[in-house]
């Protein structure tokens, strides 16, 4: 768990992480390193990968980079919900 804010180097390189020719697998596992409080927010369960914000603003910086990863969010996003919560099949 970090309790800093994720650098923009960090979020930028979660914008431009390439999914098609990249591991997806080592983009989860750098955002859980970055991603504030992962014993609660971060869940990972065979292909299901939950994301909880618990309100955090560096962890809503992080879910804005991904949704900028347009490949991303086009093959592994799955729903949110209101409060932060969201939902991947990875």
């Amino acid at each position: 768990m970090t309790d800093e804010y994720p650098t923009e180097e960090e979020l930028n390189k979660i914008r431009e992480w390439d999914i098609v020719n990249g591991n997806v697998n080592e983009l989860i596992e750098f955002i859980e390193n970055i991603w504030w409080s992962p014993d609660f927010g971060f869940k990972r369960k065979g292909e299901n990968l939950e994301l909880h914000t618990a309100g955090w603003s560096g962890n809503e910086d992080i879910i804005e980079a991904l949704q900028d990863n347009d490949m991303f969010w086009m093959m592994y996003w799955m729903k949110s919900v209101r409060g932060g919560h969201y939902y991947f099949r990875i």
